[in-house]
């Protein structure tokens, strides 16, 4: 098992959408576990989807009624609302259960704390003065070959119009059903559509669904 729950990034243009949670699931329908809501430590109650290789976890490891700490993907389906694509839980005093006494010695706190994604993409949209920002983020190809469309991440927070279409790192926060701009990097610039075809820089994208 992992030190954590965020790997580190290899790759200066590695995409990628991913953050930590706590919060307690509820199913929608007890029969099936796939969709439902997370209700967070702030009483906020967010649209959640459990990725399929998080149902077997929850049927055999957790218990539903205690808060546990997710890892997950943050899209935005609607304005104004967020939604959680919970694809583990970074609870390694629970998983030691079933994997060894090893794992038991990493601590479930974690240094970043509730509520922070790692966004990295290309910032396609910043007004300032509103403090509204978007990332797009593209993925890898499936493994069946095709190729996931890139997905928006709307952020609240202040990064300047000459940033716009470079390659952007960003720390946020949640707080309610937005994500709080808390830090930026501006990796560099990407190449313009008509500059695609020679000397492209090879990206990394991120591994989650779309």
């Amino acid at each position: 098992m992992r030190p954590h729950p965020i790997p580190p990034v290899t790759e200066p243009l590695q995409y990628r959408a991913i953050g930590l949670v706590e919060g307690t699931y509820t199913p929608a329908d007890p029969d099936n576990l796939a969709r439902g809501v997370l209700t967070t430590a702030d009483g906020e109650a967010v649209d959640a989807v459990v990725l399929g290789r998080v149902l077997s976890l929850l049927k055999r490891h957790l218990d539903l009624g205690l808060p546990h700490l997710w890892v997950c993907y943050p899209r935005s389906r609607e304005a104004g609302r967020l939604q959680l694509q919970l694809m583990g839980v970074w609870e390694p005093s629970t998983l030691a259960r079933g994997e060894g006494d090893a794992v038991a010695d990493t601590p479930d706190v974690l240094p970043e704390g509730d509520g922070y994604f790692s966004v990295r993409g290309e910032l396609v949209f910043t007004r300032p003065e509103t403090g509204e920002i978007v990332i797009k983020v593209r993925q890898k190809p499936r493994a069946d070959g095709s190729r996931p469309q890139p997905f928006k991440i709307p952020l609240r927070g202040e990064v300047p119009l000459d940033h716009l279409r470079h390659f952007v790192s960003l720390g946020a926060r949640r707080r309610g059903q937005q994500l709080d701009l808390e830090s930026f990097e501006v990796v560099g610039p990407l190449p313009r559509s008509g500059d695609r075809r020679g000397g492209r820089r090879q990206v990394r994208r991120t591994p989650g669904p779309a």
